[in-house]
């Protein structure tokens, strides 16, 4: 999972600040659950204006195609009671989840106020007809913009409260789910879950024994192999706290997994085109390469949407690229943080030395504790739209069940999607990479090398056809 939150903001921790958020039980407890809850409760609705006759689009709006700056302009200003709306309605999701988890609403509101302004804007960019030819689609767009602004401008400290990267992204991925049938994960699933387990292994492995051989402590590089082989920050955040190991170690681990993240969502779009690849199996490639849910997301989408746009250059439908990665990632890889968790917090309490006298509790409730929650928001949205499907045929489920009930919905999902990428960029700072050191970034990255070699392998030639099916 992608747990890129407040990552890297000036004078913060982002271990200090994941301690604040540490996993609670209850079903309205944590960001995950409220991500369920708020990406079902969308579906449902959607569902319910659908089987009344009615459908989501006037709320789910997005910017149109356009040439010239007035028919921008023309465009905002016929839509903007849907853009009032679709702001009230967002900000009273995610408002009110955060709001129960003890967050203060109005710090959160005057942020996200200036979040949807600016994702409106880099929406509305990446919407420009020549857009595609720059390669500005909307995902890289807001990641660059968000990166540029948080490296040249002290963002305020109130703004911080709306930059919810893992909320975002967790509750675009419940929506995802009502865009990919249920047949679908279970026909593909076992090949993602094999596929992850070999790539998880293998990488976890390569950092771990690469780690100590360059004298780092064993409790950092399990860290350091669990950020890369599994998902990333909030796989670093769980590694960390289940081997004890020290605050700056596992905050380094952070730093290496978010810049790793950052260079692979445009190292992989382009390395796939320039393979030629097709769009479900660059998709399973880096769900299997890359470190984080949202940054995968991000380069996944822009495959597809180039695809989109290179009238056949491209084989495979253009949504198949972000359906493969996420049962690539969110399916395969994401589910072995907690046996990642659980495994490490046995070895570390019965193995490993313990200097600060605390014995690591090794659980099965570990293993719910750490278990990503979202994940079960998107197999229930899956399972609702395989049911409503199945009363449909393959043609009236295109040209009916799409248009009026999924569009709506992936038009939301997009938007979630995109303030989760401009989230990322507005909390990341790239001079924090001074403070790493070349021992654990070495590390790293001869597991970055394997990980992106075997998954290659894996996705392009031996699990070729379940991928390419996949993609039509």
């Amino acid at each position: 999972m992608s747990e890129i939150t407040r990552v890297l903001p000036a004078g913060a921790s982002p271990v200090e600040d994941a301690a604040v958020r540490v996993p609670r039980t209850g079903v309205f407890s944590n960001e995950d659950w409220w991500s369920v809850w708020i990406g079902l409760l969308v579906i449902v609705v959607a569902w319910a204006l659908f089987a009344s006759g009615s459908s989501l689009k006037w709320l789910a709006v997005a910017p149109a195609k356009w040439t010239t700056l007035s028919e921008v302009g023309h465009g905002i200003v016929a839509h903007l009671p849907n853009y009032l709306a679709l702001f009230a309605t967002f900000a009273l999701l995610f408002g009110t989840g955060l709001a129960v988890l003890g967050h203060s609403l109005s710090r959160f509101l005057r942020g996200f106020l200036i979040l949807f302004v600016a994702s409106l804007v880099i929406f509305t960019a990446s919407a420009w007809t020549q857009a595609s030819h720059y390669n500005l689609e909307a995902p890289l767009l807001a990641l660059a913009s968000g990166l540029l602004v948080s490296n040249l401008v002290k963002l305020p400290e109130w703004f911080q409260s709306a930059l919810r990267v893992e909320f975002y992204i967790k509750v675009g991925i419940v929506l995802l789910g009502a865009t990919l049938p249920l047949t679908l994960l279970v026909w593909a699933g076992p090949v993602a879950v094999g596929q992850a387990t070999i790539v998880s292994l293998a990488t976890f492995f390569t950092i771990f024994f690469a780690g100590k051989a360059l004298g780092l402590d064993k409790r950092f590089a399990a860290v350091l192999g669990v950020g890369g082989a599994v998902c990333g920050v909030s796989a670093s955040i769980a590694a960390g706290g289940a081997v004890r190991a020290k605050r700056e170690h596992a905050s380094m681990a952070i730093t290496l997994v978010v810049v790793w993240a950052i260079v692979m969502i445009f190292v992989l779009p382009f390395a796939s085109r320039a393979l030629g690849l097709s769009t479900a199996v660059a998709g399973a490639w880096i769900g299997t390469s890359e470190f984080a849910d949202a940054a995968g997301i991000a380069a996944a989408q822009a495959y597809g949407d180039a695809a989109r746009h290179a009238g056949g250059a491209i084989a495979g439908a253009p949504d198949a690229a972000v359906q493969a990665f996420t049962l690539m990632k969110v399916v395969g890889r994401d589910i072995w943080i907690g046996i990642w968790a659980f495994t490490l917090a046995w070895v570390a309490a019965t193995r490993w030395s313990r200097d600060d006298g605390v014995q690591a509790k090794a659980d099965v409730r570990e293993i719910w504790a750490r278990f990503p929650k979202f994940v079960i928001g998107f197999v229930l949205a899956s399972a609702l739209v395989t049911w409503i499907a199945s009363h449909y045929s393959l043609a009236d489920y295109r040209k009916i069940v799409t248009p009026d009930l999924v569009a709506p919905i992936s038009t939301l999902r997009t938007w979630a999607f995109t303030f989760c990428f401009l989230s990322i960029g507005l909390t990341t700072r790239l001079r924090s990479l001074t403070a790493i050191g070349w021992r654990p970034f070495l590390a790293f990255t001869i597991g970055v090398a394997v990980n992106v070699v075997v998954g290659y392998l894996l996705s392009v030639h031996v699990f070729a056809d379940y991928w390419n099916g996949l993609g039509g």
